[in-house]
């Protein structure tokens, strides 16, 4: 007899119907074939944009200033008004189905009726409504592309506990169904975008704990009990069965220590990296990917702006490129983004005019 996962009661069980695959999607360890460049994110290219969490609580005024100053403004995260406002209470408000709530030690998922659910779903309502207004009020509605970012289903799985206090990570088959209900709640969350402002969508998935997740060091309840790796062909089906479901361009943030054997095997069109924490190691896998996909965005501005100039702050990116072998004309199609932490940040205009100037030296860089 099959085994029933254990918090299954929690939760339905969900079908999935498969989608095709996209055909780009290099399957395995080898180099990925270039690909054409979705029409829709035409936008992005050599331009700049946020990462998702901003500084302060005001939502209105948050949505103002991403919409005023960007081409391609995103829906903006205010983790400083505390419980469910962050990166993992958004995702985890999302999951259809699978009620959260908090516990002593963090999320907790399979809680029907968590009072933690309404508040996470009204923080949501009140960023839509704010970045829906802020749309409106400079004309913008009926046009563009805009970004939404959510953790993706392995960092997620990392994060929130079951009921039992373990890690989701700890169950094969809690992943699978937090990756379904995940899936679902992209779908309604990416209509009810397009619905409210009439522009195409690029979905962002956040995952800074997919090394942990491949690699067995995400944190388990007790010593004794260690969460199992799981296999980087496994990790990239959960993802790519996220990726699958939702009807638009989906990007890929990476921020933790990155693992390239899962990146190279899932359907994204872009990833938007870290640059500043990118290592030698590292080199082989950002080749591939920047010659391999339409969309890659370099974190490069500090949160906290000092007195560095933009030519320095783009230094690491040139060199990067330069030790890797990728043609410097590459620097001009890249999107520049802030570095991770946002959230801490002393305003959000200071961070983009420095992606700008950030910006300007790339293209300039990339015509030598």
């Amino acid at each position: 007899m099959r085994r029933t996962p254990s918090w299954a009661t929690w939760c339905s069980a969900r079908a999935r119907s498969a989608r095709p695959r996209r055909q780009w999607w290099a399957r395995g360890p080898q180099r990925a074939s270039p690909v054409s460049m979705p029409e829709t994110l035409a936008p992005l290219i050599g331009g700049v944009t946020g990462i998702g969490s901003v500084p302060g609580t005001d939502p209105r005024e948050a949505a103002a200033t991403v919409v005023g100053e960007l081409e391609v403004p995103f829906l903006p995260e205010l983790p400083n008004r505390g419980l469910g406002a962050d990166m993992i209470g958004r995702a985890a408000g999302l999951l259809v189905d699978i009620g959260v709530d908090v516990s002593s030690t963090g999320y907790r998922i399979g809680v029907p009726g968590g009072r933690v659910a309404r508040l996470v779903g009204d923080h949501l309502e009140r960023d839509l409504d704010a970045f829906e207004e802020a749309y409106e009020v400079a004309r913008r509605r009926g046009g563009g592309l805009v970004k939404t970012q959510v953790a993706g289903p392995l960092t997620l799985a990392a994060a929130v506990e079951l009921p039992n206090g373990h890690r989701a990570a700890r169950d094969r088959g809690a992943m699978r169904d937090i990756a379904a209900s995940l899936a679902e709640g992209l779908v309604r969350h990416v209509a009810d975008l397009r619905r409210r402002l009439g522009a195409d969508v690029v979905l962002q998935l956040d995952e800074p704990s997919m090394w942990s997740v491949v690699h067995g060091t995400v944190p388990a309840l007790t010593k004794l009990d260690p969460i199992r790796a799981v296999p980087a062909p496994e990790a990239a089906e959960l993802l790519a069965s996220v990726i699958d479901a939702v009807d638009a361009p989906v990007l890929l943030h990476l921020c933790g220590r990155i693992e390239w054997d899962v990146v190279r095997r899932v359907p994204v069109d872009g990833a938007l990296v870290d640059a500043t924490r990118l290592a030698v190691p590292d080199y082989e896998g950002l080749g591939e990917f920047v010659e391999s996909r339409p969309v890659v965005g370099l974190g490069l501005a500090p949160t906290v702006p000092g007195r560095r100039s933009p030519a320095d702050l783009a230094a690491p990116a040139i060199r990067m490129y330069d030790e890797i072998g990728l043609p410097r004309r590459a620097l001009a199609q890249a999107v520049v983004t802030p570095v991770c932490g946002m959230a801490d940040s002393p305003g959000i205009r200071p961070v983009l005019d420095a992606c700008k100037g950030i910006r300007a030296v790339l293209a300039e860089a990339s015509a030598v």
